[in-house]
């Protein structure tokens, strides 16, 4: 065992795993690190000690790695709230690393035969998320302020001027904190469950012009509305302001329901060349130009199947599905948020697919149904949460006998998991495309088309000659 509070001298880091932390080895215990880089050699003082484990903190930075940035990403806060992992070295290292991310999620899950491509990306590392949810607390003086959450509790950091989202969200978030604390609503504190504003949640479209303003509050209406609603005059590319309630004791951030105050209850943008309204309450992309490239490889992943009835599941508001789908399909989408559904319905009309079904229902228990649409879906296409797709939904997935799946992943350990549980029931891939949709985080998406394999074929898969049209 390490000795708890000891520093250790001349330790080199090995490696940086998916969580931020530089890895060494003490006397043969694995101790991880934060904030170093591989090929760091540092003083490290031992701060917390398990039997197989351990964790320090950097004492003395003998030799910095040629993987480190020559200034950091500059977060005016010390990166207190840990989001930007990886703010130390170059992003071309971050990319490198996260490819890596995905390749060692393959091994471990026993998931062989797949390529995995070199993570794609536009390079832009600042101000590229379209949404931010700011807890709100309470400083020393009483006045109200807007932050993210310390690592692993619930302390509120604070957060003007983080360089991942757009400058006005700070501005915008800033003006609502100081409106509030004139008007003594107060900011609600877990410990006891009192307060009123939990959280600001805002969200934009891809050049700014539209931005939803949603107050999540712990009372049944928001006290103070008419002050507070001067904020879509001072802020005119507020289009959407509203209150959603959440009395509840929980981590969930948005209420159930959603109040419009001013203006519409959606915004408006463009993707793929496709308009959409996206409600508050609704899942949408955070990346905009990020998640467009990927849509334009899921469509290109399915350009050469012969479809005719594709099904998204985990549809959102619609825009995988109808920045997909060929001219002509029938589409058909499943998800559990009311809103989003209506969202996506408008959507598909919006956008020219008349052939367009939606269903509000949990994506993996419509999945288990035999008869699905009342016809098998030709394609299909999923975009699950972190936690990936339950064996039965797979099961049921393979049921369909779908020529191809399409299977978009924000986790790499679910999807390679996945990927083997896919490969039981003959459904195969050979190339795995990752992006970068969270640049200075830890987080990767991949997407990656998985065919059937008949018993006869030697190859990885076949998508059938015959076409559905």
């Amino acid at each position: 065992m390490l000795i708890k509070n000891k520093v250790y001298p001349d330790c080199t880091i090995s490696a940086i795993n998916n969580f931020g932390y530089g890895v060494c080895r003490i006397e043969g215990i694995v101790v991880f690190v934060a904030g170093a880089v591989s090929g760091d050699v540092c003083d490290i003082q031992i701060i917390k000690t398990n039997k197989t484990w351990c964790v320090g903190k950097i004492r003395a930075l003998r030799q910095r790695s040629s993987m480190r940035q020559e200034e950091t990403f500059c977060c005016p806060h010390g990166n207190h709230c840990g989001g930007c992992i990886y703010d130390a070295i170059t992003y071309e290292e971050e990319l490198r690393l996260k490819e890596n991310d995905v390749l060692h999620a393959l091994n471990k899950a026993g998931a062989t035969g797949f390529e995995v491509m070199p993570v794609f990306s536009n390079h832009q590392t600042a101000a590229y998320r379209n949404k931010a949810q700011y807890p709100v607390s309470t400083d020393q003086n009483g006045n109200l302020f807007f932050g993210f959450y310390a690592p692993r509790s619930h302390r509120v950091v604070p957060a003007i001027g983080c360089h991942l989202q757009p400058p006005i969200f700070s501005d915008i978030a800033a003006w609502v904190c100081h409106t509030a604390t004139q008007c003594k609503i107060s900011a609600y504190d877990e410990t006891s469950g009192k307060g009123v504003l939990r959280h600001i949640y805002l969200r934009c479209n891809a050049d700014g012009s539209d931005i939803s303003l949603t107050l999540i509050i712990n009372a049944s209406s928001l006290p103070h509305a008419h002050e507070l609603c001067r904020v879509c005059d001072v802020f005119p590319q507020i289009t959407c302001f509203g209150y959603s309630v959440n009395q509840t004791r929980s981590n969930v951030i948005m209420g159930k329901s959603f109040h419009l105050l001013r203006g519409k209850p959606y915004i408006t943008d463009v993707l793929c060349g496709n308009h959409f309204h996206i409600s508050p309450l609704s899942f949408y992309q955070v990346n905009h130009d990020m998640a467009q490239a990927l849509y334009e490889k899921a469509a290109e992943l399915l350009s050469d199947v012969p479809y005719h009835r594709l099904l998204d599941l985990y549809c959102g508001i619609g825009t995988i599905g109808i920045c997909v789908a060929k001219p002509g399909a029938v589409l058909y989408g499943v998800e559990v948020i009311e809103e989003a559904v209506k969202n996506a319905r408008e959507n598909a009309v919006r956008n020219g697919f008349s052939n367009a079904t939606y269903v509000c229902a949990d994506a993996a228990t419509l999945a288990k149904q035999k008869e699905l649409f009342g016809a098998p879906p030709d394609a299909i296409i999923v975009d699950p949460p972190r936690s990936g797709l339950d064996p039965a939904t797979i099961d049921a997935i393979a049921a369909h006998a779908p020529k191809a799946v399409v299977y978009i992943s924000c986790a790499p350990d679910t999807l390679a998991r996945d990927l083997v549980r896919f490969a039981a029931v003959g459904y195969h891939g050979d190339t795995i495309y990752p992006y970068d949709l969270f640049p200075r985080t830890g987080h990767v998406e991949t997407v990656v088309r998985l065919v059937r394999k008949t018993p006869d074929d030697n190859s990885h898969a076949t998508l059938g000659l015959e076409a559905s049209f």
